[in-house]
């Protein structure tokens, strides 16, 4: 798979947790502000839209809508 896939991937498997909570960008914004990660919902949009994102954010986004197991596999 090219990097652009996995980029892609990891874009689809963030917004699809966000959905299945029903947390948006706000929301998201304000939990990852609370856990001492300051974001704007501005900043989280055009990061998630792009998909090129950290892994560290990635694991701080799921921290903040507390999931605790995620499938990778489709």
């Amino acid at each position: 798979m090219r990097e652009d896939a996995w980029a892609d991937r990891a874009k689809n498997l963030l917004k699809a947790e966000l959905k299945r909570r029903g947390v948006g960008y706000r929301e998201l914004a304000e939990k990852l502000t609370a856990m001492g990660v300051p974001e704007s919902e501005r900043n989280i949009a055009n990061k998630i839209s792009r998909g090129g994102f950290t892994a560290a954010f990635l694991l701080q986004c799921l921290v903040a809508i507390d999931c605790q197991t995620l499938r990778i596999t489709e």
